[in-house]
């Protein structure tokens, strides 16, 4: 009998609570009660709300327990709004804990409304700089479940959540670590009908987090193991997923290599997230599809301070001429592979914002981490290229 992960059910306890298998979604009204939740509030987004699985979900919550209500009142790349009606509607109905089902962005609205529910300074208190964390009120923070519908941003497994501040535009990561999910259920039928463009876009971010993690310069061993093998799991079913949505085996691959991703890039990230981030908040663009458009032109700035990790890399994932060339090669042609765009331009960025975006990103908080230093003047040329299709490497 051929071994397949898709027919291996499992509970694993790093870095949090998860219960991994096909069909553990009926286990959610048991998970709500295993942490003491009667109540909860299911937040998703509107694309999944009239979903026969949300829906199945919330009835099945809502037989076994007092009450579970649903709120979906969020957008892609969410906003403070998103998180504060949130809070009301969490306040007003009595809830005791929050079900955030979805993308990324339900995940991480989700996660908010917990942490913020119990809070009385403003969201951007807390956002994840210096020890802004302990500004916090740990008793008011509700317990969490995370039900991840898609493969890429790995949020169910984090301790923060990244949130548009529309003041200044920018994306801002709020920290805290009990904004880890108490349990994580990972069922890979939940993903089964995502469009083949959206599954190419979150899986390529499940790539950047394993790669930008794995090239980061920070000593943490631990993440590297975890990075180089979600990258390989990323080579062999992102694009297999990608033709065939229902095959349920790269759709659990691609649920752990996403998982993978989030775990190992406490290690750090890098200038493939600052110069998505400004992209996302400024223009709305898809947070993974960005990632993927400037993934080889980062590689190909970042390669001669990374080369012995480029050509290892290379070499692990059997290419035929290990170099930082055919590592940055190979990515290109998965994303050819996968229907990414070449450009930014693609997306609709002009290099008449570049002088916006570049000073943006050199303050993201991905750019501390980037193997090389960053400056204005990189960022710059960098978007230039990500704009154009400048590349060395083809």
């Amino acid at each position: 009998m051929t071994y397949t992960i898709s027919s291996q059910p499992g509970n694993w306890s790093y870095p949090t609570s998860i219960r991994f298998g096909a069909g553990r979604i009926a286990e959610l009204p048991e998970v709500c009660l295993e942490l003491g939740l009667s109540n909860p509030l299911l937040v998703t987004d509107p694309g999944i709300s009239s979903l026969p699985m949300l829906q199945q979900a919330a009835d099945h919550c809502k037989s076994k327990l007092d009450g579970c209500a649903v709120f979906a009142e969020i957008q892609g790349n969410p906003v403070e709004k998103n998180v504060r009606q949130g809070v009301d509607e969490f306040k007003s109905g009595g809830h005791d804990g929050v079900i955030a089902f979805g993308g990324g962005s339900a995940l991480d609205v989700g996660k908010a409304i917990a942490f913020m529910s119990g809070q009385t300074r403003p969201i951007w208190d807390f956002e994840d700089r210096e020890d802004w964390y302990t500004r916090a009120d740990d008793s008011g923070i509700a317990p969490i479940i995370a039900v991840p519908t898609t493969s890429g941003t790995g949020s169910e497994v984090g301790r923060a959540s990244v949130i548009t501040d529309l003041s200044d535009e920018t994306k801002k990561i709020i920290f805290h670590p009990r904004m880890m999910p108490a349990c994580v259920i990972l069922d890979p039928e939940l993903t089964t009908e995502l469009p083949a463009n959206l599954t190419a876009g979150v899986g390529m971010d499940a790539l950047s987090h394993n790669l930008e993690a794995y090239c980061s310069q920070n000593f943490h061993p631990l993440a590297q193991g975890i990075a180089t093998e979600g990258i390989r799991l990323i080579r062999d079913w992102l694009p297999k997923v990608c033709q065939n949505g229902q095959d349920l085996e790269a759709r659990a691959q691609m649920q752990v290599a996403s998982t993978m991703g989030a775990t190992a890039f406490q290690k750090g990230l890098g200038a493939m997230h600052s110069l998505s981030h400004p992209c996302g908040s400024v223009f709305g663009t898809h947070h993974g599809t960005t990632n993927a458009v400037v993934m080889p032109y980062v590689l190909e700035y970042n390669a001669y301070a990374i080369e012995d990790k480029l050509t290892s890399l290379a070499r692990l994932l059997d290419l035929p001429f290990p170099s930082p060339d055919e590592l940055i090669s190979w990515v290109i042609n998965l994303r050819a592979e996968i229907g990414i765009p070449n450009t930014l331009g693609e997306l609709g960025i002009k290099q008449e914002h570049v002088t916006k975006l570049a000073p943006m990103a050199l303050t993201d908080p991905s750019t501390a981490t980037n193997p090389v230093r960053m400056t204005q003047e990189g960022f710059e040329e960098l978007y230039d290229k990500c704009i154009t299709g400048k590349l060395d490497v083809q």
